[in-house]
């Protein structure tokens, strides 16, 4: 299963692509789209429009994650970040891809074992777990424990179900290959 993880902001989105093959996951790919800074926010969500759908047809994912908005203090900040989050679902789902979300306690429960880890403890656990030379930038490196979240939960989703190891059921979007997709709460 390839899925590709999104840290959306208006200012920087941060992307990881791993693949779960069996037990292990593997990293594929990651990076940050910046916007020039500055530019009104329309051209800024248009430009991670376009970063976005680049990135969704380069890598291919059967699904993307995206980490479910918290409640922030700044109202404007939180109405930037839904939009950001819209452009990030709307570029998925125009493609086909069905989008997961979880919340950010989850994801650092999945990659660091606490789901109050910092942000350097995060990057830290994923540089390890991807055998990465060095820490992805936060932004990619959140992309990325979002994807590792799921590529550990879609197997176990699978497990449950009784599927075999390294055999997807059903049929899925690309060349007949299965996925599981389910919102975790």
């Amino acid at each position: 299963m390839r899925v590709l993880g999104i840290d959306p902001g208006s200012t920087v989105t941060g992307f990881g692509v791993v693949e779960r093959a069996g037990a292990g996951v593997t990293h594929l790919a990651h990076g940050t789209l910046r916007p020039r800074k500055g530019a009104p926010l329309a051209t800024r969500l248009g430009t991670l429009l376009e970063g976005l759908s680049e990135v969704i047809e380069a890598h291919a994912p059967e699904v993307v994650v995206i980490e479910r908005v918290f409640v922030s203090a700044n109202p404007r900040s939180a109405l930037v970040l839904g939009q950001a989050r819209g452009v990030a679902m709307a570029s998925a789902a125009s493609r086909g891809v069905p989008v997961v979300e979880y919340a950010p306690s989850q994801i650092k429960q999945a990659v660091v074992g606490t789901g109050a880890a910092t942000k350097h403890q995060v990057q830290a656990m994923v540089k390890t777990l991807l055998a990465l030379p060095k820490a992805p930038a936060q932004d990619a490196a959140d992309a990325l424990a979002a994807a590792i979240c799921h590529a550990h939960a879609g197997r176990l989703s699978a497990l449950l179900e009784g599927e075999a190891p390294g055999r997807r059921g059903g049929r899925g979007r690309q060349g007949g290959r299965g996925y599981v997709v389910r919102r975790v709460r």
